[in-house]
């Protein structure tokens, strides 16, 4: 009989709906049941495309035995972190503080107010290398809680106590300089592996933040280094295992240092940032490398996270059937010299198997390999190539596929939109731009209400009921800047106007200029959650500055430019020290210092070709952080084309920045030669 999540909308919890644990959603009533009963609350937090989370279900969740047992002795709460990211930072905190590290699986065991008092991560369902079993944690917190009560309470009222004292205060008026970003730059070189792109060992993730920093800082300073360690780790990771040879997209991270062994989810995210920054590698460099994994990147996003309402799922699972009825993570991207002969033939087996360096002995397990590119020029001409691809894919398309997190994310929505507008304007893909459009009209249908406050999810076309974070509100508008500039239509700069007042309003501390992660009028924890850094995403807190940044460049809002600055004071705080965790905000720092610059481009149409060429032009143009209107002159739409004429009654661009204004000019190439100045 399906428990209390079966009426919940987020694919995770629905996964567990039919555990015999009588699991409830976070919620007021959970925690007035576990007063009542004078028991504690096991929270446990995860995600659906997690592999130790559905490894921790079937062997203790759907356990019988171990169910009776946490009915009777807690009252077990289960939690979606993509859908309440704010729980989730809470108790990750004191996870990390308590153990030194942390992960999904969470479990975390509660007081009835929610007081965290024991932590841990996965645990088995035997004693295994050190770790006691579930059920031996579970008898030892019921002991604990039972027999030594005020000991447990003590520790947890402690617990909260260090956390209320973590709140970061390095917002101020000081944004960084010249000084902050070379030591971060110097930083970034000492951690960076010369041998194999990126940053530090195994887990090796892809640092798609930092990686905007460096295309940032070249295109403004020229330093050679920054774009090679950029443009190195791009093409390591295109040509590894992280990166799908077949289908486009990538994976979470690498296991090893070598970008060969991934772990198989794909995220939305993860996609979204790094179509976006081979498409600004392209951008600098011309790369056609780049150039294709950014349109791979994006069509796979369109192809296999596409929902029926137009919005983007959140993940793709590592695991999936491997043809026996048995869930195996990478079972449906690895290949056997066994499987390609079946498939391809022997010749063209063997060409394949040299080609993507598939091996008897194999890089996975069982023999199996994942498919890189591990030379630069192949002996197979680009005709074989691309036949074998087409039949490899297509025969893999026959295999069971991996699950879907179906839920539409609001934050990671706006990073695709940014993505595949700007895509598919370098590209000339105007199917990509209608595709980051027609998200961006799901989020304006379904997840923004009359006061412009954002739900954080949907699923299948209903809205969610959990409110929109910080990164929720900074990531849309981010996407909604995005496409005012590629698409000239005016209402996705004032959609973005409505959110980042919100930031200013209930997101922002009007004494310092720091952020929070939660609005001011949110559920409150334990803790109000706040986190400069970057992780899988750019920090709500980053992301806000540059979109406050963006937009206060397209209007001249000083509130806006004022708030972005301040929130830069946590980058020059941390960039010097921790560079690979705030790259977003090192990136929006670049900005600052160029500018940015501000490019309005008139014409008598948005359809006339003159118009359309200096643009494109304007969207090519490196300069870090750069904004671009489009449209007639004196629209109403952008500020930026007020007492912007035509130029001899031809189209023409204005380029200004730090109150200064070059002439206008009618050319390509001047336009294009002052964007690279």
């Amino acid at each position: 009989m399906p428990n209390r999540l079966a009426h919940e909308t987020s694919p995770y919890l629905l996964q567990h709906a039919d555990n015999p644990v009588d699991w409830r959603p976070w919620s007021g009533e959970a925690f007035d049941e576990a007063r009542k009963r004078n028991v504690p609350v096991l929270l446990s937090i995860g995600y659906s495309s997690c592999h130790w989370c559905h490894v921790m279900a079937h062997e203790s969740f759907e356990d019988q035995e171990t169910a009776e047992y946490l009915n009777a002795h807690y009252v077990s709460v289960k939690v979606d972190r993509e859908e309440r990211p704010d729980v989730d930072a809470v108790y990750m905190e004191a996870v990390q503080a308590a153990t030194g590290q942390g992960g999904w699986p969470m479990t975390v065991f509660l007081t009835p107010d929610a007081e965290p008092f024991y932590f841990g991560t996965y645990f088995p369902p035997a004693p295994r290398q050190g770790m006691p079993s579930f059920r031996q944690v579970l008898q030892g917190v019921h002991q604990a809680w039972d027999e030594r009560r005020d000991e447990v309470t003590e520790v947890a009222g402690k617990i909260v106590r260090d956390l209320a004292g973590r709140e970061i205060s390095y917002g101020d008026a000081q944004t960084p300089g010249e000084e902050e970003l070379a030591q971060a730059l110097l930083g970034l070189t000492r951690e960076y592996d010369p041998q194999r792109g990126g940053f530090g060992g195994a887990p090796k993730f892809p640092p798609s933040m930092v990686l905007e920093f460096l295309l940032r800082h070249h295109a403004r300073t020229g330093a050679e280094g920054a774009l090679q360690m950029a443009s190195d780790t791009c093409e390591r990771m295109a040509r590894g295992g992280i990166y799908d040879q077949l289908g486009g997209g990538f994976a979470r991270y690498s296991v090893d240092r070598d970008w060969v062994v991934p772990h198989f989810e794909k995220m939305l995210y993860d996609n979204a940032l790094l179509c976006r920054v081979y498409a600004h590698l392209w951008r600098a460099t011309g790369s056609e490398l780049a150039r294709r994994v950014a349109l791979e990147t994006a069509d796979f996003m369109v192809r296999e996270l596409r929902t029926n309402e137009g919005g983007f799922a959140s993940a793709l699972d590592a695991d999936s059937d491997d043809g026996t009825g048995k869930h195996v993570e990478g079972a449906y991207y690895v290949w056997t010299p066994e499987q390609l002969r079946d498939v391809l033939g022997e010749q063209d087996a063997e060409s394949a198997a040299q080609h993507f360096g598939v091996t008897e002995e194999g890089t996975f397990e069982e023999g199996a390999s994942v498919l890189q590119l591990p030379v630069r020029d192949g002996f197979v001409d680009a005709g074989k190539v691309a036949s074998i691809r087409e039949r490899l894919l297509a025969a893999r398309s026959e295999r069971p596929a991996p699950g879907r997190d179906d839920k539409v994310v609001a934050a990671w929505n706006g990073l695709a939109i940014a993505a595949l507008a700007e895509t598919g304007a370098y590209f000339d893909r105007p199917d990509l731009v209608e595709a980051a459009v027609a998200a961006a009209d799901l989020l304006v249908r379904l997840h923004l209400d009359e006061q412009a406050r954002l739900t954080r999810t949907s699923k299948d076309g209903h809205a969610g009921a959990n409110a929109g974070v910080l990164e929720d509100y900074a990531d849309v508008a981010e996407g909604f800047l995005a496409l005012a500039s590629v698409t000239g239509e005016g209402v996705w700069l004032e959609f973005a106007g409505f959110l980042l007042d919100h930031v200013l309003a209930r997101f922002t501390d009007p004494e310092s200029g720091a952020m929070f992660d939660t609005a001011a009028d949110a559920e409150r924890l334990i803790r109000r959650p706040q986190d400069p850094t970057d992780n899988a995403a750019p920090s709500g807190w980053t992301a806000a500055a540059g979109a406050l940044l963006s937009y206060a460049a397209h209007t001249g809002s000083e509130p806006h430019r004022t708030a972005a600055e301040r929130a830069l004071g946590v980058v020059k705080a941390l960039g010097p020290r921790v560079p690979r965790f705030i790259g977003w905000g090192l990136a929006v720092a670049e900005a600052v210092l160029d500018g940015p610059r501000e490019v309005a481009v008139v014409g008598p149409s948005l359809g006339d070709e003159g118009t359309r060429v200096l643009h494109r032009t304007a969207l090519l143009g490196t300069a870090p952080g750069a904004v671009v209107a489009v449209g007639v002159p004196e629209s109403e739409e952008f500020p930026l084309l007020s007492d912007r004429p035509l130029v001899g009654g031809e189209p023409a661009a204005y380029v200004c920045r730090n109150f200064t204004c070059d002439a206008p000019t009618t050319e390509v190439e001047r336009l294009r030669a002052v964007l690279s100045d």
